[in-house]
């Protein structure tokens, strides 16, 4: 749903450059799938297309690329989330709202599309170090940027990093449960529909402070 709501918003030629795109990441991920990652090299990539290696470093800066960077295009997303927020709206609140629209969205970024070349996309990350390191340094940017949007507002680079921790480290948590479902086979209706109360209660969770949860008992 999402992509072809995309597809609609975009002209012809934004529209065959997403299409080549497509073709060449899913050329690419199953020959990394047949032989594996460090098995396979850009020139096979662009054979197995039908087209020129030029044309694969036109669109991917490198191997890896044609792997993480739909993942890398979503690392400044919470920050502009927070910087787009109305007046009155709490970080808490606008990374909160943020994830259960992505979760309404069935957003790929965040786990919740069982298209197989996504499914086939998220197995590989996670089962090749080298691009589990990558998407990682992805995610700690993104904390990063979250914590860069706080201090310019609040002024204490410290608590801003503290905040950007609790709240990138909890939508993580959730992201990492849609994926873990998602590549377990669970339908996508049901991981959104668990995903969204998850969410609220993760983010409430945050909202409150952590105060007397798991205190344990004599």
């Amino acid at each position: 749903m999402a992509n072809e709501l995309a597809l609609a918003r975009m002209g012809l030629r934004e529209r065959k450059k997403f299409q080549t795109r497509r073709r060449l990441m899913a050329t690419a991920l199953e020959l990394f799938a047949e032989r594996g990652f460090d098995k396979v090299s850009v020139a096979e990539i662009a054979e197995a297309a039908e087209v020129s290696k030029m044309t694969v470093f036109n669109h991917f800066a490198g191997k890896e690329d044609l792997v993480l960077q739909p993942v890398e295009e979503h690392t400044r997303d919470v920050a502009q989330a927070l910087r787009d927020r109305p007046p009155g709206e709490s970080a808490v609140a606008a990374v909160r709202r943020h994830y259960l629209t992505a979760v309404e969205e069935r957003d790929a970024s965040i786990g919740l599309d069982g298209e197989p070349l996504v499914v086939q996309l998220t197995r590989l990350i996670i089962e090749t170090p080298v691009l589990l390191t990558r998407a990682q340094a992805a995610l700690f940017q993104s904390s990063e940027l979250v914590a860069e949007a706080l201090t310019e507002e609040t002024g204490d680079p410290v608590m801003a990093r503290v905040a950007a921790a609790q709240l990138m480290g909890t939508r993580a948590t959730l992201v990492h449960e849609n994926h873990r479902r998602l590549l377990l086979g669970d339908p996508t209706e049901e991981i959104a529909r668990d995903a969204e109360l998850l969410g609220r209660r993760a983010f409430d969770l945050v909202e409150r402070g952590l105060g007397d949860y798991a205190t344990r008992q004599p």
